[in-house]
């Protein structure tokens, strides 16, 4: 994920591969019985309208602008401005038989600045510039003595600090903090949409099993119902027994409570993958999803050491972890700074100015004649400072704590896609190993019919290869089911699903 650290941050969420889909579900192709959806569809709807993507995808735009924030608080220069007008009138006396003279002061006073501090070495500048100018007015036997007098300065004082704060203070503490929430919210933000396309992957596929279980259901209960249907008219022309009609019965009745249930079933999943792909229920509350696609079992050649690679490199929670740690190494790296004495060179450089006005004085600061300039250092440190020594103690042990965590969820990773390489494998022999069933479960059942025909087996024993056949069609789109979800669990559990399926996100100025 690219990373912009001074720009606002835009998150754009799209297919690289294939072509575009149309993002409002209202434009979604119409068949009769519903709203045909491919897994594009539905993972596109997700991307832009799932509501758990939607919210987490603030996170990393509030965090860059906390990041903004905190240079802004760090570096913005400060401008400073100030002026005073006074006026006083001092009444003359007597003072031992003298006449003292009336004085009439009025003086000006303006002053402004720009101070702040400099990144990567902390530098500390302060530009200033000060200018004031009094009008003295005495009257002495009623004659006036008018002075007036002009003064002001320019000049730049500097800070440097040289061992506390010198290399890393409080500021860029901060704007590095800030910098790793952003890049931590934004793995958040990846791992939200692996989650929210997993879980869309998985309802789509759950919801292509509920109907493929709800026809097997229905074909069991017309099975049944012929079944039924034929024990009947044996019952009337004397061939059959009373008992096997009602046998028919009751296995009509129960594959009646089946197909109902598996219609539940359906009706829930569609409720799921609508959640799931909407931020606004009601629009799709009465729309029948029909997916495109089919439940397959495509070959994959599982490679654990590849997988283990991928999810070392691509899970977001890993690289997550990863950034708790340098967070832990930030936070050493400034309180180790803190165990230094403050030691900062001081400098400071101007030109004064004087005249009668403010003309005078101006110009005088221009010509820069009269210049001044001091450097000097300050020096101050904790006695015995154990508040920061016993902080980098406790920062040491933190780190170490950290990199265990670290350890221990790289491991708890290895062992999930490792469990999850051997469920996906396990999968997909279900899957030759169910079909096989289904093939054996039809041949078993005609081969009893057959039989059945000839009257040489019992309505029983011909409901029960019928019950067997619709456990082995259920078992056999279960397990196709299975495996498809244990790829897209698998694919999670590396990491990998966005690559996989050309979802490219991307942070852009």
């Amino acid at each position: 994920m690219k990373h912009f650290g001074a720009a606002f941050l835009c998150v754009l969420l799209a297919f690289t591969a294939g072509a575009q889909t149309n993002p409002s579900l209202v434009a979604t192709n119409l068949v009769p019985n519903g709203r045909q959806m491919s897994m594009q569809d539905c993972i596109q709807a997700a991307l832009r309208q799932n509501l758990d993507v939607q919210i987490q995808r603030y996170n990393p735009e509030i965090d860059l602008y906390n990041l903004q924030a905190s240079y802004g608080a760090a570096y913005d220069p400060t401008l400073s401005a100030s002026g005073s007008h006074d006026f006083n009138v001092q009444p003359g006396g007597f003072f031992d038989g003298i006449q003292l003279p009336s004085e009439t002061t009025k003086e000006d006073q303006f002053s402004s600045g720009i101070k702040g501090e400099l990144p990567v070495t902390g530098l500390q500048y302060d530009l200033s510039g000060n200018i004031n100018q009094q009008h003295f007015l005495q009257l002495t036997n009623d004659l006036p003595d008018d002075t007036r007098n002009s003064g002001g300065s320019v000049g730049i004082t500097l800070t440097q600090p040289l061992l506390k704060n010198a290399w890393i203070d409080q500021n860029r503490l901060t704007i590095l903090i800030n910098k790793n929430t952003l890049l931590y919210d934004e793995q958040g933000f990846r791992e939200q949409v692996i989650t929210s396309v997993t879980a869309v992957a998985n309802a789509y596929y759950e919801l292509i099993y509920a109907l493929e279980n709800l026809k097997v259901q229905q074909e069991a209960l017309d099975l049944s119902q012929t079944q039924l249907d034929q024990d009947k008219q044996r019952l009337q022309i004397g061939t059959l027994a009373q008992l096997s009609v009602q046998q028919d019965e009751s296995q009509v009745a129960q594959n009646e409570a089946n197909v109902i249930t598996a219609q539940s079933t359906l009706e829930t999943d569609q409720n799921t993958l609508k959640n799931l792909i909407t931020d606004n229920y009601s629009e799709l509350h009465n729309a029948d999803i029909q997916p495109k696609e089919t439940l397959t079992a495509p070959l994959v050649l599982f490679d654990l050491q590849d997988s283990w690679s991928r999810g070392m490199t691509e899970r977001p929670d890993l690289i997550q972890y990863r950034l708790n740690v340098k967070r832990a190494g930030i936070q050493l790296k400034f309180d180790h700074n803190q165990l230094f004495p403050e030691l900062d060179v001081i400098g400071t450089y101007g030109w004064n100015g004087d005249g009668q006005v403010y003309n005078g004085t101006i110009g005088q600061i221009n010509q820069g004649n009269a210049p001044y300039y001091s450097i000097g250092g300050q020096f101050s440190m904790p006695l015995a400072n154990l508040g920061a020594r016993n902080q980098v103690k406790s920062d040491k042990v933190t780190l170490k704590q950290v990199v265990l965590k670290l350890k221990q969820y790289e491991q708890t990773v290895m062992v999930g896609i490792d469990n999850a390489v051997k469920t996906a494998q396990s999968d997909y022999e279900s899957v030759d190993a169910t079909r096989q069933a289904r093939i054996y479960a039809e041949a078993a059942l005609d081969a009893e019919q057959k039989t059945y025909a000839v009257g040489k087996a019992t309505t029983f024993e011909v409901l029960t290869y019928q019950n067997s056949l619709t456990g082995a069609r259920g078992q056999e789109i279960r397990a196709l089911a299975n495996y498809e979800e244990a790829l897209a669990n698998l694919y999670s559990q590396e990491g990998s699903t966005l690559d996989r399926l050309g979802i490219n996100i991307e942070a852009t100025p």
